[in-house]
């Protein structure tokens, strides 16, 4: 499943994963907190979690 994101997809599932918040995941990755949420949007299904707390346990997967 992890394999289904994109380079930039997975950078912010992982930062999400760690506990930032999407304005402290897009000051750090240059991008708007509103593109950093539009990511999460499409990382979820993709990952079949549906909260940021899953997030750790998928990507470990």
């Amino acid at each position: 499943m992890k394999a289904d994101l994109t380079p930039q997809e997975l950078q912010i599932a992982e930062l999400a994963a760690q506990g930032l918040t999407n304005r402290d995941i897009a000051s750090r990755l240059y991008l708007s907190p509103r593109t950093v949420g539009y990511h999460l949007h499409k990382i979820f299904p993709k990952l079949g979690v549906k909260s940021r707390a899953q997030l750790r346990d998928a990507l470990s997967e």
